[in-house]
C-alpha cells in the first residue's frame, strides 16, 4: 500500500462552499454511521443544506482547507481565537493524515495569534482522534438539531506546552 501524498493546504474561498458543503454531508454520512443513527446523522448533515449560509460561516471564521492533487481532501474551521469550530474529512481521504496537518496548522497559527488553548465540541466519532492528539475530556454534553439529540465531548488543548504522546 503506497502512502497518500501529503495534504496541501490554503486559505477557504467563498466559491468552495458547494464542495466543502458536500464534503462536510458525505463525511458524516459515512464516517459517523457507527457512532450515531441514521436519523441523527442526516439531522448534522442537514446544516449543510443551506450552501450560502453554510459558507458565510466558514467565511467568517480562520477556515483551511487541505487538498491533494488540487482536490478538497478536508477542511478545519477556528471560531474566534481558542474555538475549534469544524473539522472534516472526505471519507476518501479518511485515516491519512489529513485531520492531523489541518490540526497542526490550526494550532501554530491559533497560538500565533495569542491563543492558549483551544476548545472543541467532539463528536463521539472525532473524540478518539483529539484523544490522539493531546486533547484532554472535559465533559460530555448533548446538542439538539433539527429535533434530534446527539452527543458529544467538550475537549481542551493547551497550546505552547509539551505534549506526551499517548499509546
Amino acid at each position: 500500500m503506497s502512502a497518500a501524498p501529503a495534504p496541501a493546504l490554503r486559505p477557504y474561498l467563498p466559491s468552495d462552499a458547494p464542495v466543502l458543503a458536500g464534503l462536510f454531508q458525505a463525511s458524516i454520512e459515512e464516517l459517523a454511521a457507527e457512532d450515531y443513527d441514521e436519523a441523527q446523522c442526516a439531522a448534522w448533515a442537514s446544516k449543510a443544506d443551506d450552501e450560502a449560509a453554510f459558507g458565510q460561516g466558514l467565511q467568517q471564521n480562520l477556515t483551511l482547507i487541505a487538498t491533494v492533487d488540487g482536490a478538497p481532501a478536508g477542511f478545519i474551521s477556528l471560531k474566534g481565537k481558542e474555538d475549534l469550530d469544524m473539522l472534516y474529512v472526505h471519507p476518501d481521504f479518511a485515516r491519512q493524515g489529513v485531520a492531523g496537518v489541518l490540526l497542526s496548522a490550526i494550532e501554530k497559527l491559533a497560538a500565533a495569534r495569542g491563543a492558549k488553548k483551544l476548545d472543541v465540541e467532539a463528536s463521539d466519532t472525532a473524540k478518539p482522534f483529539f484523544d490522539k492528539h493531546g486533547f484532554v475530556a472535559d465533559h460530555r454534553n448533548t446538542v439538539e438539531i433539527e429535533g434530534e439529540w446527539l452527543g458529544r465531548t467538550h475537549m481542551h488543548k493547551n497550546l505552547g506546552e509539551t505534549r506526551e504522546e499517548k499509546r
